[in-house]
């Protein structure tokens, strides 16, 4: 789904949730990045490993992350467990069970998009070892 061509309703985001989880799933990074505004911000405690910084700015810092992290990553499955959205701050919060290099966790995305429906914020969470 592309967001810019639909609404922001919360069928359409949960479209697009289910998406972003399958494009993960594919790693297919320039997907996931075709939402995102050049100047988005992305925040993730991970990042730090990869980028030297859990804040990364500007949708090219963001892509070098990704495909940095992506290289070093043998295994990656995500599953949905729920995806919530809230119209009125355009918010769109996905759950979902990750496994990365054979760790499971409990995860957390909340995106945040402009009226456009291009995002312009991205926050990862994640939880303990399953």
């Amino acid at each position: 789904m592309n967001t810019q061509s639909t609404a922001l309703t919360r069928e359409a985001m949960m479209d697009f949730a289910r998406n972003w989880v399958a494009a993960w799933n594919r790693r297919d990074a320039d997907s996931v990045l075709s939402h995102f505004v050049d100047d988005a911000v992305f925040v993730s405690p991970v990042a730090s490993k990869y980028a030297g910084s859990p804040v990364i700015r500007g949708k090219s810092e963001l892509s070098k992350y990704w495909r940095a992290a992506l290289e070093r990553i043998s295994t990656l499955e995500f599953t949905l467990d729920y995806a919530s959205w809230d119209p009125e701050r355009r918010e769109l919060n996905v759950v979902y069970e990750s496994n990365l290099n054979g760790i499971r966790r409990r995860s957390c995305e909340m995106m945040t998009f402009n009226a456009d429906g291009y995002q312009i914020r991205g926050e990862a969470l994640y939880g303990a070892e399953l």
